[in-house]
């Protein structure tokens, strides 16, 4: 009965949509992969050489991360493609899968663990940002690259990427050297920023490679070619700032964070340049608020507990060796704060292992 139903589903879905459904399915399972296959190459590559938490790059040699960095390009290439053939209010709330998928795997291959409260975060998260993008108003209707490049240069929207580029900036000159390994919220802040204003470039891409499929040649425009630098040295300084977000902090905290900050600040971003909300009602527009303060609560709840280890106090100092491989390494001890703090707590399975010496 329930095939049925599924089958009754689908054919009331567009071919187009069922398209995009899958793509966006794809995209998540991809994505969501992509951070813990990352994070074992990290680990691998920082137990013989420089921690990309601390400046290092040898992860630039071990294959293991550049699978997982295929991972990623595949499933954001599926995203993108998604968007061409699905409405953004079927495809974006599928993107919370990747948080789930995530903290799954990173439960079985890397033994990380959330407190309760970690796990109730992640769901305020995704509930959340469901909830926004579900009363997200229609797409707007472009003719041309340089419509958008239209759109990008007005007052508004060029005032809000100078304050996204001034915080970026400060980020990553004044904070990362001294709070990056202490504070999960300065490198996911930095990824998070450059992120909205990376979106916003590659549906500009998006539009301008669909108008050209159907016939409009939109590649003899120069604003394409400049979207397109913007794109690459947004992934670029992206990337780097995950990758030592990954390298430091806890996967299963990492990913929902990352998540909620990047969802969140797109769709001010697109609010902005594309005025999402002149087409919409007070009642979406409050909805979509609603949304945001819960996404708000999961991200304070995740960050509050994140040093929570189930049976132990939350001040207790528990030294373990950092990078520890199931294979042939101590357990785990990926720090959710450094030593800096004078608390270096680990994950739970690292704490386990601690007590059981005692």
């Amino acid at each position: 009965m329930g095939g049925a139903r599924l089958g009754r589903w689908v054919e009331g879905m567009s071919a187009d949509n069922v398209k995009g459904l899958l793509l966006a399915l794809s995209s998540s399972l991809f994505i969501g992969a992509s951070f813990i296959v990352k994070k074992k190459g990290l680990k691998k590559a920082g137990a013989s050489g420089v921690r990309a938490g601390v400046g290092g790059y040898s992860y630039l040699l071990e294959p293991l991360w550049w699978a997982g960095m295929t991972a990623m390009i595949v499933g954001e290439i599926a995203n993108f493609a998604a968007y061409a053939f699905a409405p953004a209010i079927l495809v974006t709330p599928l993107g919370a899968l990747s948080i789930i998928i995530s903290a799954v795997l990173a439960h079985i291959i890397l033994r990380e663990k959330l407190h309760i409260f970690g796990i109730l975060g992640c769901i305020l998260c995704v509930v959340g940002s469901t909830s926004i993008v579900l009363h997200a108003p229609p797409e707007r209707q472009i003719e041309s690259v340089a419509e958008v490049w239209d759109l990008a240069t007005e007052p508004a929207f060029l005032l809000y990427a100078a304050i996204v580029l001034a915080a970026a900036f400060v980020l990553i000159f004044h904070f990362v050297p001294q709070y990056g390994q202490t504070h999960i919220m300065v490198y996911i802040g930095v990824c998070s920023l450059v992120g909205s204003l990376s979106v916003m470039s590659v549906k500009a891409l998006g539009i301008a490679l669909k108008l050209t499929f159907s016939g409009m040649n939109q590649l003899v425009y120069p604003q394409m070619w400049v979207f397109l630098l913007f794109v690459v040295a947004c992934i670029v300084t992206q990337m780097n700032y995950l990758n030592k977000a990954l390298d430091t902090f806890n996967t299963a905290v990492v990913s929902p964070i990352y998540y909620t900050m990047f969802t969140s600040l797109t769709i001010l971003a697109s609010v902005i340049m594309f005025k999402d909300w002149d087409r919409q009602d007070p009642t979406q527009i409050v909805t979509e608020m609603c949304g945001f303060v819960t996404i708000l609560s999961g991200t304070f709840l995740l960050h509050k507990t994140k040093d929570m280890v189930d049976g132990l106090p939350p001040n207790l100092p528990i030294r373990l060796p950092k990078h520890a491989e199931e294979d042939g390494y101590a357990a785990e001890g990926i720090p959710l704060r450094s030593a800096a703090d004078g608390i270096p707590l680990r994950s739970p399975r690292a704490t386990e292992s601690f007590r059981a010496t005692l």
